[in-house]
C-alpha cells in the first residue's frame, strides 16, 4: 500500500517551517546551558563507604567555594553535585568565573587548593570515608576547539553532500537540471540538525540537566550522518526512476511518490 506524500505535501511543509522556526527561536532566544567540558572548569569524582547524604556534600561544597578568591572575587561560578546511579560515588562539577589579570599558574594553584580544601573537608564527615578517585582539569579552549571543530564539520558535510547530489544527477540525467536537487539537500540536512538541536535546547531549558556537551556534539553529527544516508538513498531512488522513465509519460510528481514509498 502506498502512501501519497505529495499531495499532502503542503501539510508537511508547513510542519517543517513551523519546526524550523521554533528551533531558530530556542537558538537565540533560550540560553546555552553548556557542559563543563564546553567551558572550562574542574570535574572531580569521589568514592564513599556508608550511607551518605549529598545535601551535606552539597553543603560542603559550598563552603569551600566561598573560601576560593582571588582580587577578592570568587573563582568557582557554579558548581553541581550529583551522585552516580548504582555506585558509591558522587561527582563535583565546578564551573569558573572569568578573572581579568588570572594567569595559568595562579589559576591552577586556586584549583588545587579548592581540590586540597574539599579534601579536608571530606575528612571532618566521620560517617563515610570519602576518598578522591579522579580529578580532571578541563580548560577552556578545549571547548571552543570542540564548538568551532563541530560547526565546520556540519557546515562542509552539508556543502559536500549539496556538491555530490549536484553532480551526480547532472551528469546521470541529460537535459535534467540538478540544482534544484542540491537545494533540496541544503535545506533537509539543516533542517534535521535545527530540529534535533532546537528540540534539546527547549528540553535543557526545562530539565538543565541536559547540558550541551561533547556527547551532544556527537549525537548532532550522528543525526546528520542519518540525514545524510536517507537523503542519498531518496534521491539516489528518484534519480535511477528518472533515468528508467526519460522517454516515457509520467507525472514527475508521482514518480516522487513512488520514489519516496519504495524506499520505506
Amino acid at each position: 500500500m502506498k502512501f501519497n506524500f505529495i499531495s499532502k505535501r503542503f501539510s508537511f511543509y508547513s510542519v517543517a517551517a513551523s519546526i524550523s522556526l521554533i528551533a531558530i527561536i530556542a537558538i537565540f532566544a533560550l540560553p546555552l546551558n553548556l557542559g563543563i567540558d564546553m567551558t572550562g572548569g574542574v570535574q572531580a569524582e569521589y568514592s564513599y563507604t556508608n550511607e551518605l547524604d549529598i545535601k551535606t556534600v552539597s553543603e560542603v561544597v559550598q563552603s569551600v567555594k566561598k573560601e576560593i578568591v582571588y582580587n577578592n572575587k570568587e573563582l568557582v561560578n557554579t558548581i553541581t553535585t550529583y551522585k552516580i546511579a548504582w555506585e558509591d560515588k558522587f561527582v563535583i562539577e565546578a564551573w569558573l568565573n572569568k578573572i581579568d589579570n588570572l594567569d595559568g599558574k595562579e589559576l591552577d594553584s586556586l584549583k588545587t587548593s579548592f581540590k586540597n580544601k574539599l579534601s579536608a573537608k571530606f575528612a571532618s564527615i566521620s560517617s563515610s570515608q570519602i576518598e578522591l578517585t579522579k580529578y580532571i582539569n578541563i580548560w577552556e579552549s578545549f571547548g571552543d576547539y570542540i564548538k568551532k571543530t563541530a560547526f565546520v564539520t556540519i557546515i562542509i558535510t552539508i556543502l559536500a553532500i549539496s556538491l555530490y547530489i549536484s553532480f551526480a544527477f547532472r551528469w546521470s540525467i541529460e537535459g535534467f537540471s540538478s540544482y534544484p536537487f542540491a537545494f533540496v539537500t541544503i535545506i533537509t540536512l539543516a533542517h534535521d540538525v535545527l530540529a534535533a538541536l532546537g528540540f534539546y535546547l527547549i528540553t535543557s531549558f526545562f530539565f538543565p540537566e541536559f547540558k550541551v556537551d561533547t556527547f551532544f556534539i556527537t549525537a548532532m553529527l550522528t543525526v546528520l550522518g542519518y540525514s545524510v544516508s536517507d537523503t542519498i538513498v531518496i534521491l539516489d531512488r528518484i534519480r535511477s526512476n528518472l533515468k528508467q522513465k526519460l522517454n516515457k509519460k509520467i507525472d514527475f510528481w508521482v514518480l516522487i511518490n513512488n520514489s519516496i514509498n519504495e524506499t520505506l
